[in-house]
């Protein structure tokens, strides 16, 4: 190896490491959202510019490495299972998949280099809904959950559609730079010296068409976000323990104090008026339709209020049913909702899944999901093509997921225009209407007693394109990426 090429790699390493480490800083909790529009950057110029051709895909699998081991490393250490690994396999596929994909953009004059960008980018994030152990975790749209006025346009594209917003940027933003470095300096690139980018039309028309669309889709953010829909608001509550309940049951902690508390906090929501009160996953071991054992259809009726459980029961070897129930103001179970994505990776199984009902109240349409369905786009949009208007989350999280996962909610709201109360065992609790505005929240790392009280706007019930179409963006991104892998050499 020459001591130049030596010195690139090492260059190329490093831009791959500041890259990764730019898109950790963008999401939860540092939360420098402008750079997931950048963070990328650094990680193309390595593969495409500073890398030896052989060695460039290191550039893209040491970025993604580095970035998913800051962001989902964390998250998963605490469950200590084979989810651990996942980073080191994502540095693996990339590095395996990028191999020949400098060499095809220099035979093309880059003239795919952003369009084969976005749409691998989207494909990979649809193939991911596929898979149960995956979801939508660390999907790059997430770090812009705060930036409501950007990000309407999910209830047309979805999460992936606003994704390919994100990464567009990131490849416009890395050809502009590849063109100065062609014109200022000049490294071998190929089988040969030629320098092309900086005068390419190619460059000069992915940066207007790049422009358009930003601007474009700014505008009818800014239009999304400030059209009304045509519907009431409800007083809505969730009820946060000290104590995760479930957590406790397993470990044989007498639950007296806990069930007294947390039906002290429902009363406190439903004296301040609270309509619809939701408690988390997994509250009660017991069905409570069979064994009313904390009463609870009378505290509906007293509070005259919809009560929102999760409960689970084990079926021995068969696995368990984990459920959630309503019960309405006059003490009526409504139903049960089964959990659509139980969570593999931690043993759990779901034997109810596959239904989902919507309920016709006083208040409006209601439904239930439960946890892990909020990382997945289908299950909020099967309820809300039903009509529902409202949805309660039972969540059970862990700690070092909480200023994490209550972030998904606001995609899944905004994608189908539908408020939605989650209330999760003692680590992240939010109540967010049909935009995505976060109206309360309690995030405790540590663990914490929360009750949230608020107005909240319940959606209308039509839904959005989103809600009748789906994934499409994801469904063109995954053709595209399948276009471009077997296609190469017809393009």
């Amino acid at each position: 190896m020459k001591l130049n090429s030596f010195f690139r790699i090492i260059l190329g390493l490093l831009l791959s490491v500041i890259g990764g480490i730019a898109w950790v800083l963008a999401f939860p909790p540092y939360e420098i959202w402008p750079l997931v529009f950048v963070g990328f950057v650094p990680v193309l110029i390595a593969q495409h510019r500073i890398m030896p051709e052989k060695f460039s895909s290191l550039a893209t699998g040491i970025g993604i490495g580095v970035w998913l081991q800051g962001y989902l490393g964390p998250v998963f250490a605490p469950v200590g299972t084979f989810m651990v690994w996942l980073p080191l396999f994502a540095f693996i596929l990339s590095f395996l998949i990028d191999r020949g994909e400098r060499t095809f953009h220099l035979k093309t004059s880059y003239r795919w280099f952003v369009i084969s960008g976005v749409l691998g980018w989207a494909g990979i994030e649809m193939i991911r809904l596929f898979i149960p152990i995956a979801g939508t975790w660390a999907f790059i749209a997430y770090p812009l959950y705060r930036q409501l006025w950007l990000i309407q346009p999910a209830s047309i594209f979805g999460i992936i559609g606003t994704g390919m917003l994100v990464i567009m940027i990131n490849y416009i933003f890395a050809l502009l730079i590849i063109g100065l470095i062609d014109k200022k300096w000049q490294l071998k690139i190929g089988d040969n010296n030629q320098l092309f980018l900086y005068k390419s039309i190619i460059l000069r028309r992915s940066l207007i068409i790049g422009s358009f669309i930003l601007i474009g889709w700014t505008i009818l953010s800014l239009i999304l976000w400030n059209t009304s829909i045509d519907s009431p608001s409800i007083r809505a509550a969730a009820v946060q323990p000290v104590e995760s309940p479930i957590v406790n049951i397993n470990r044989g902690v007498e639950m007296d104090n806990i069930y007294n508390r947390m039906i002290e906090q429902t009363s406190k929501a439903g004296n301040e008026g609270a309509q619809f009160i939701v408690w988390p996953e997994a509250s009660l071991s017991w069905d409570p339709q069979r064994e009313d054992r904390l009463n609870l259809t009378n505290l509906a009726i007293e509070l005259e209020a919809h009560l929102a459980i999760g409960y689970i029961v084990s079926e021995g070897e068969e696995g368990f049913y984990n459920e959630a129930t309503v019960i309405d103001p006059d003490g009526n179970f409504l139903g049960k909702f089964g959990k659509d994505h139980p969570v593999v990776f931690g043993g759990e199984t779901s034997l109810s899944r596959g239904t989902y009902p919507v309920y016709d109240t006083k208040i409006g349409k209601v439904s239930t999901i439960i946890c892990y369905d909020l990382d997945y786009t289908d299950t909020t949009r099967k309820m809300v093509a039903q009509g529902a208007q409202l949805i309660g989350v039972p969540s059970n999280d862990w700690s070092s997921i909480a200023d994490k996962h209550y972030t998904h909610v606001v995609f899944r709201a905004i994608e189908n225009r539908v408020a939605m109360v989650k209330a999760d065992g003692s680590y992240d609790s939010a109540i967010i209407d049909p935009y995505g505005r976060i109206l309360e929240s309690a995030i405790f790392p540590d663990g914490g007693e929360a009750t949230l009280i608020t107005d909240v706007q319940i959606g209308d019930g039509h839904g959005t394109i989103t809600t009748l179409l789906g994934d499409w963006a994801g469904w063109i991104g995954l053709f595209g990426l399948l276009l471009f892998s077997f296609g190469s050499k017809w393009l």
